[in-house]
């Protein structure tokens, strides 16, 4: 009889235990009901930016609610990574990632997060940089370059976004790869180092292929190379740094979407199954590549085990250039 007595207390008890799981296993299931928010640590109109628009169109018409850009620049993308990591993981938070969330806790000492903070869905697209010069160079090749450069060590510049960009990073790699000199001239950001190139202040520089293709296209820049492991579909007469360099090497970068760690894995699942079923559409991929990026919408557990490979790629570059934030 005092054990049916405490039956009714047990049962409470139960239910308390089963209740957190119950209750996000529902709110997997519903997901979402409710608009749902893509922090992206870059300014509207930038290549971040454009793709995490494309993808927002795609998951609001494949999961009937509303998923908005939120746009939250600065700090190489410190500022946006740290408002992701710190939300609440209900999958109502996501982030637009890029290779600098790798790279920057190895630069900064308090970046504000670290890449635990994070739980993988998907790598959106991969994005090569693209050397270019100005089309009064009189560099038509890496090799015509090089010499160039060898011939007036020191006297040439190359412009980048700062010493924590990836344009920089592919500059110095470069430097390392041929053994020139020349002179970094860091600037606020991609459309600057643009204006420098074609106002002939800079001779040569790296920036992400999406940034420059169309004045690559058009004959405003002239491409020597792009960084990625083999020729652009976009640009299919350019040769790989691989190709022109004895000793080349690959530098590119890459746009992913994730979500603050913790979580739920049925969310971070039905994110990715609905991009991938997206990136079924021609219309999407043409969208996402035309500017001379490579789509991906790997599966997030291919995403979680490609990080500590491009993490220890460029703590291993960062230690070999001697970069520093003072």
């Amino acid at each position: 009889m005092r054990w049916l007595a405490l039956l009714p207390l047990l049962a409470l008890c139960l239910a308390g235990r089963a209740g957190p799981a119950a209750a996000q296993a529902q709110s997997s299931s519903s997901y979402p009901d409710r608009p749902v928010k893509i922090v992206v640590p870059y300014i509207a109109g930038s290549a971040p930016d454009v793709a995490a628009r494309q993808v927002a169109d795609r998951l609001t018409a494949g999961l009937g609610q509303q998923f908005i850009v939120d746009n939250k620049p600065g700090a190489s993308g410190n500022i946006g990574g740290e408002v992701a990591a710190r939300a609440t993981p209900d999958g109502y938070t996501l982030l637009l990632m890029t290779g600098n969330h790798v790279i920057n806790p190895y630069l900064y000492a308090k970046p504000g997060y670290s890449l635990k903070d994070f739980a993988p869905i998907t790598v959106i697209t991969r994005l090569p940089s693209l050397m270019v010069v100005p089309p009064s160079s009189p560099a038509k090749t890496v090799a015509e370059f090089i010499a160039l450069a060898k011939a007036k060590p020191g006297k040439l510049n190359y412009g980048s976004g700062g010493i924590v960009s990836l344009a920089n990073l592919s500059a110095q790699a470069f430097r390392l790869a041929t053994g020139i000199d020349y002179v970094h001239v860091p600037y606020k950001g991609a459309p600057d180092i643009v204006r420098g190139l074609l106002g002939e202040q800079i001779d040569v520089a790296f920036p992400t292929m999406p940034t420059v293709v169309r004045l690559a296209q058009q004959g405003s820049l002239r491409p020597l190379a792009v960084t990625s492991a083999k020729r652009s579909t976009v640009m299919p007469d350019v040769p790989t740094l691989l190709e022109a360099l004895p000793n080349g090497f690959v530098q590119d970068s890459w746009l992913a979407l994730a979500a603050p760690a913790g979580t739920p894995s049925a969310i971070l699942d039905r994110l990715y199954v609905t991009l991938k079923k997206a990136s079924e559409n021609q219309e999407f991929r043409t969208a996402l590549s035309s500017d001379g990026s490579e789509v991906v919408f790997n599966t997030p557990a291919e995403f979680a085990a490609m990080l500590p490979d491009e993490s220890r790629r460029y703590q291993d570059l960062i230690k070999q250039l001697d970069i520093k934030i003072e």
